[in-house]
């Protein structure tokens, strides 16, 4: 049987993704990736009953990124092969329908804060430290590392950020505005990750997939263009079930009950 590098648990409506390889520091090595990408999958698949999502590590780092010890075994097909995999996973991870929130615990770097920024929100221990530090090892962020970056931070800061290699605590990246928040501990992390996400899947869900597709569809395009896409995600709505209930609820001084219909 494989061993297993990513686990899933649900907690009523919230999931919760965990890094499991703590001895590696959490390096995203290929196996790791397919694994992932099936929870990835799955998650998108049961929007229904998985509103919000949580991506966690076990030990003391987030993610040190690519598998180096891994990398160095693989031919120049290989690495493409996995810098592929490791970019469509991210990507599927923006793409997810459901909120995401990044726990970040410790060290991520390179990959590990790309991640994290695949994630719609970011939130760290104090003591944590993370960097795009690819350009040290001879590569350059491959996983959506310099475009992410550049839309949280802007151009200027991204370039100083990625072409020194810099690692930076937490408190940098929350006043960079790469974070959301900073807490002390591990206990307080959770708690603050668990209660955004409580505080989402209190609200209609399809509502909520549905405004997250319009500010990420309509970011960086023309207004216009982007108040279709606004438009075309309100339209989604309003057939829905728990539209009608929500108004019912206010009528009634209720409430209201979503059902993700």
């Amino acid at each position: 049987m494989a061993e297993q590098h990513v686990r899933f648990e649900k907690e009523g409506y919230i999931g919760i993704i965990t890094l499991q390889r703590p001895d590696e520091l959490n390096a995203l090595g290929f196996a790791t990736l397919v694994q992932l990408e099936e929870i990835i999958e799955n998650v998108r698949i049961d929007s229904k009953e998985t509103r919000v999502v949580l991506v966690r590590a076990e030990g003391r780092a987030f993610c040190a990124g690519a598998d180096l010890k891994e990398r160095k075994t693989l031919n120049q097909q290989q690495v493409r092969r996995n810098v592929r995999k490791i970019r469509d996973v991210f990507s599927a991870i923006e793409r997810l329908p459901q909120p995401t929130i990044a726990l970040i615990n410790g060290f991520a770097f390179g990959g590990g804060l790309e991640l994290a920024l695949a994630c719609d929100f970011r939130y760290a221990i104090r003591e944590a430290k993370m960097g795009l530090t690819e350009v040290s090892l001879g590569i350059i962020p491959g996983a959506g590392g310099t475009q992410r970056l550049t839309r949280l931070v802007g151009l200027s800061l991204a370039k100083e950020l990625i072409l020194t290699a810099r690692r930076i605590d937490a408190e940098q990246a929350y006043q960079y505005g790469m974070l959301n928040g900073v807490v002390d501990d591990l206990d307080q992390l959770q708690q603050k990750a668990m209660s955004l996400a409580i505080e989402i899947t209190s609200n209609a869900p399809l509502a909520v997939y549905q405004a997250k597709q319009a500010i990420d569809r309509g970011h960086g395009v023309d207004i216009q263009t982007a108040l279709d896409m606004e438009s075309m995600c309100y339209e989604v709505i309003i057939p829905t079930k728990d539209r009608i209930e929500a108004l019912q609820a206010f009528q009634e001084k209720r409430k209201p009950v979503f059902t993700g219909e």
